[in-house]
């Protein structure tokens, strides 16, 4: 089955079983503010190319809401991006979708970052899941899941989005950070031949601030 294939029947599924929630969300944020429940913002997809991407709102007078704030803990806010599965604008998972600022801001519109572009932007990805808050980070993870990309990796990516609604993005990002460092000693040790742990544990803690405190920051683009 082709990743489009997977991508369009999983997003009909889930906009048809998760209805409901939908229509909860929606009539939650309504009532709190009376405003729209939906925010649209342009981002940059497959190829450069723009699209509307679709949110549910989270902010209002630049202040995120009560429902907001849930809806950002547990990813929740990003249901409505299943339409734009369906419509061959995003996958499931992939990259995270960009606005045109952010791109430039950044400096990956240029050659050296092409790579990022022969995808479509996910709803949910490597960096999304890491937090990845700096370009150099992002670029890593967004490179890396480009390059190793197989069915059983956008597997377990989904199962961990899965469970950051149920339990939030905190705890689960607080997981991933834990193996990730200890992972990280792990192979330091092995590269060492046996060293002490103590050595090992730093050496892994420098390359662990080398990878986390890049040169420009990415942060997701504002929810209005």
């Amino acid at each position: 089955m082709s990743k489009r294939v997977f991508d369009f029947a999983a997003a009909a599924v889930a906009i048809v079983g998760l209805c409901p929630v939908w229509l909860m969300i929606a009539a939650l944020i309504s009532i709190e503010d009376g405003d729209s429940p939906l925010f649209v913002q342009h981002r940059v997809g497959f190829r450069k190319r723009p699209f509307p991407i679709y949110k549910f709102r989270t902010m209002r007078d630049s202040r995120i809401t009560r429902v907001g704030r849930v809806l950002r803990a547990t990813g929740l806010d990003e249901l409505p991006q299943l339409v734009n599965v369906l419509r061959g604008e995003m996958s499931l998972v992939g990259p995270r979708p960009l606005t045109p600022a952010d791109v430039t801001r950044l400096g990956w519109d240029g050659g050296a970052h092409a790579l990022r572009w022969s995808v479509g932007p996910g709803i949910t990805g490597l960096a999304q899941l890491y937090a990845g808050r700096g370009a150099r980070l992002s670029w890593f993870l967004d490179r890396r899941y480009i390059e190793s990309w197989c069915p059983r990796l956008d597997v377990v990516i989904i199962a961990l989005t899965l469970v950051i609604a149920m339990v939030g993005k905190r705890r689960v990002r607080g997981w991933l950070r834990s193996y990730s460092t200890r992972a990280t000693v792990a192979a330091a040790h092995r590269r060492h031949g046996g060293t002490s742990t103590t050595s090992s544990s730093r050496s892994g803690a420098r390359y662990s601030s080398t990878e986390s405190k890049p040169t420009h920051g990415v942060a997701p683009a504002g929810n209005a």
